[in-house]
């Protein structure tokens, strides 16, 4: 399997060569810019010091821009699981949108069809699990939206991309805005925890970011950063499944 890409080489990644045993995550972002163009320009900017693996235009052209064998600067200071600064062991994708600093838009079909192809051959590729299909909001919460509530997680999840709850949307909506208890609310975290997120010295600033982070993922329609019955139930069933 193969996909087509065009080049357009960053100079932001770290020269030596990576252990491809070692890579077990992809990283979803946005690119938060007024235009593409300005985007990829960034991107390419030596003094910028950020890049990605594979960028993603609006037309669903793919560009190559760090060989995957590279560590390329996308993921910053970054936590999942036991992993820190994700960097060393993912690959990094950027997909444009102007993210919600500049009108977020949703994707468009073109772009979703490219990740789904691009996704899957590195899965393959890697043997990467579906738990370690990520948003740059999933593992840098405190600072980072991306990809946002109109990504399709749902939609990829279907593909066999990333993990998804399955529960009725019927069911939920029922269950939307109910107020749980403090015991009920901490096991939420710990279901956070179990699915991934670094939920260590939380404060009050940090806790509403994490809710948000989960709720644009799994729970897009209402994104708050309260937690309720419905945030609840679906972080449960998350946490069964999630590797």
């Amino acid at each position: 399997m193969s996909i087509k890409t065009s080049q357009n080489y960053s100079p932001n990644f770290s020269t030596r060569r990576r252990n491809p045993k070692k890579i077990k995550y992809i990283v979803y972002h946005y690119t938060g810019m007024r235009s593409e163009s300005k985007a990829i320009k960034r991107l390419i900017d030596d003094r910028a010091k950020v890049s990605c693996h594979y960028f993603i235009k609006r037309n669903g052209q793919i560009i190559l821009m760090v060989p995957e064998l590279y560590e390329a600067w996308h993921a910053g200071k970054s936590k999942w699981k036991k992993d820190i600064s994700l960097n060393r062991n993912s690959i990094g994708v950027e997909i444009t949108n102007k993210g919600h600093d500049f009108g977020y838009q949703s994707y468009s079909k073109k772009q979703i069809l490219s990740l789904i192809k691009l996704t899957k051959y590195l899965i393959k590729k890697y043997k990467i699990k579906s738990s370690n299909i990520l948003g740059h909001s999933d593992i840098a919460f405190e600072r980072k939206k991306d990809p946002g509530e109109k990504f399709p997680w749902k939609h990829l999840a279907i593909k066999n991309i990333g993990i998804w709850h399955k529960i009725e949307k019927r069911k939920l909506k029922k269950i939307r805005k109910l107020n749980i208890s403090d015991f009920e609310s901490n096991m939420f975290i710990k279901y956070l925890n179990k699915i991934g997120y670094f939920v260590k010295n939380l404060n009050i600033r940090k806790k509403l970011k994490l809710v948000k982070s989960f709720q644009r993922r799994f729970r897009q329609e209402l994104v708050n950063g309260k937690i309720d019955k419905e945030c609840l139930i679906i972080a449960e069933k998350l946490s069964k499944f999630a590797k």
